[in-house]
C-alpha cells in the first residue's frame, strides 16, 4: 500500500467517527423514531419516486436482495407499504407507500431538518458557507455527485466590501508594488459606494468559486448617461476560468438594463490581463495619460 494514503486513511475514519455522532447514527432509532437510517432511506425513495420496483430499490440503495426483503415484510405488517405484481412482469414486486407510510416518512422528513436547522443555528454564515461547500466538495471527489459549476456569480452581502479593500491593497502590492495610498483609493471608492448608492442604476457581484470569494466588479454612476466599470479583480487561484469576462459581462448587462447609454473605465496599462478582457468586451482605449512608471488609460463603449 502507498504509505502517503496511511494518514489519509486515518483521518477519513477520524472524521466519519465524528460526523456518525454528530447526525445519530449511534442512536438506537433515528430521530427519535424506531427506524434506522437505512429504513429512513428507503422511506425517502418511495417517497420521491412515487413507486419502485424492489429491484429498482435494491439496486438503487445498493442493499441484500434479503435484507431489504426482510425491511419491506416489516414495513408492510406495519401498514407502511403496499406490495403488488408488476403488471408487465409477474415476478417482479412493485412497492409503494401507504397513506400510514407517507405520513410516518413525513415525520422523518421534518425532524430532520429541524435537527440540521438547529445543527446550523449554531454556526455563522461565512462557516455554513464553508461547511456546505465542504460537504458538495466530498460529493464530487467521490463520484456521488455531478461536478458543479465552477464559479457563482452573487450580489455582494456584509463583509464583502471589506474583502474587496483588503484584496486589492494585497495582490496589487504583491504583483505591482503599489502600497497603501493605492489601498486608501480603494477603500474610498467602497465608501462612496456605500454613501451614495442607488440600487437602481449602481450594483457590485462577487465571484465566489468552491465557497470562496473569487473576484469582484462594481456597476456606478459617471453621469446620467454614462456608467463606470470599477474594481474588477479575480484571485491568482481562480485566473483562466473566465471569471473576469463574465464579471464584465455582468456590469455591462446591468448599465443597459439600468438606461446608460455608455460605459467607461478607468485602468493602468500594466495590467495587460485585465485590458484583454476589456477589449474582448467591446472596449476601446479613448485616452491615456503617461506617467513614471506606468501609463494611466480611459477605455469605453456604447451600450
Amino acid at each position: 500500500m502507498d504509505e502517503s494514503i496511511t494518514g489519509h486513511i486515518a483521518e477519513v475514519r477520524a472524521f466519519n467517527r465524528f460526523y456518525t455522532g454528530v447526525i445519530g447514527l449511534l442512536d438506537q432509532g433515528m430521530l427519535g423514531t424506531p427506524y434506522s437510517l437505512t429504513e429512513g432511506r428507503i422511506l425517502f425513495e418511495l417517497d420521491r419516486h412515487g413507486r419502485l420496483e424492489a429491484g429498482e430499490l435494491r439496486r438503487l440503495l445498493g442493499l441484500d436482495a434479503g435484507y431489504l426483503s426482510r425491511i419491506l415484510g416489516r414495513f408492510e405488517a406495519d401498514g407502511l407499504v403496499t406490495r403488488e405484481r408488476s403488471a408487465a412482469d409477474a415476478r417482479r414486486q412493485v412497492i409503494a407507500l401507504t397513506g400510514a407510510g407517507r405520513a410516518t416518512f413525513k415525520i422523518l422528513d421534518e425532524r430532520s431538518a429541524e435537527e440540521v436547522r438547529g445543527l446550523l443555528g449554531e454556526v455563522s454564515e461565512e462557516d455554513r458557507r464553508r461547511l456546505v461547500a465542504g460537504m458538495a466538495t466530498i460529493q464530487e471527489v467521490l463520484g456521488r455527485a455531478p461536478r458543479r459549476d465552477p464559479y457563482v456569480i452573487r450580489p455582494p452581502r456584509a463583509g464583502d466590501l471589506g474583502w474587496v479593500v483588503h484584496r486589492h491593497g494585497v495582490l496589487y502590492n504583491s504583483e505591482y508594488g503599489w502600497g497603501q495610498d493605492f489601498e486608501a483609493l480603494v477603500a474610498r471608492i467602497m465608501a462612496d459606494y456605500v454613501d451614495h448608492h442607488d440600487p437602481r442604476r449602481e450594483a457590485g457581484w462577487i465571484a465566489e468559486a468552491d465557497g470562496e470569494r473569487a473576484g469582484c466588479v462594481f456597476c456606478v454612476r459617471k453621469d446620467d448617461e454614462t456608467a463606470q466599470l470599477r474594481l474588477l479583480l479575480v484571485e491568482p487561484s481562480a485566473r483562466g476560468m473566465g471569471i473576469g469576462g463574465r464579471l464584465v459581462d455582468e456590469c455591462l448587462r446591468f448599465a443597459k438594463d439600468a438606461g446608460y447609454r455608455r460605459i467607461m473605465l478607468w485602468t493602468r496599462d500594466v495590467l495587460t490581463t485585465a485590458r484583454r478582457i476589456y477589449q474582448a468586451a467591446g472596449f476601446e482605449l479613448v485616452e491615456e495619460e503617461p506617467g513614471e512608471d506606468f501609463a494611466e488609460q480611459i477605455w469605453a463603449r456604447d451600450l
